[in-house]
C-alpha cells in the first residue's frame, strides 16, 4: 500500500494519505502536505512539536489536523517531516518532527496556506484507511 500521494485539483493541490489505521492515514496525509512544500526526505527530524486539536468528525478533524501544523510552522519556522497521532474520540494529539525553514529556503517548492474541506473526506477500504482533502497553494 502507498502511503501518501499529491493529485492536481484546478489551482491547488489534492493531498492522500494510506493507512492502516486512520491515525497513520492522518500521518501519512500530513506527509503528504508537507511534499508539496518540500521534499521532506531533505528534512532532518531535529527538532519536536506538539500539536492538539478537537473537532466534532473524523473529517473536520483530518483539518483541523493540518491547520494547526501549518500554522505552528509558519509561526515557528519549521519544516516538517516526521508525524505520529493519536485519536480517542474527537480529539487528536499529535507530534510533528522537523527542522528550521532556513535549512531549506533553497528548495522550497510549492507554499501551502491552508488545508480545505473541499473533496474532504476520511473513509476505512477493504485495506485500511484513506484521509484525503484539497490545499490552498
Amino acid at each position: 500500500m502507498k502511503r501518501y500521494e499529491t493529485f492536481d485539483h484546478r489551482a491547488d493541490i489534492g493531498i492522500r494519505g494510506y493507512g492502516k489505521s486512520v491515525e497513520e492515514a492522518f500521518e501519512n496525509g500530513a506527509k503528504a502536505m508537507f511534499s508539496v512544500m518540500v521534499d521532506i526526505n531533505d528534512v532532518k527530524p531535529v527538532d519536536k512539536e506538539d500539536i492538539d486539536c478537537e473537532a466534532p468528525d473524523l473529517e473536520t478533524l483530518f483539518v483541523e489536523w493540518l491547520n494547526n501544523l501549518l500554522s505552528n510552522a509558519h509561526l515557528n519556522g519549521m519544516l516538517f517531516c516526521s508525524f505520529k497521532v493519536e485519536i480517542n474520540a474527537n480529539k487528536l494529539r499529535g507530534s510533528a518532527w522537523g527542522e528550521r525553514l532556513e535549512k531549506h529556503t533553497n528548495h522550497l517548492m510549492t507554499e501551502v496556506k491552508a488545508a480545505t474541506y473541499s473533496m474532504l473526506k476520511v473513509v476505512k477500504e477493504d485495506d485500511g484507511y484513506i484521509a484525503q482533502c484539497i490545499v490552498d497553494v
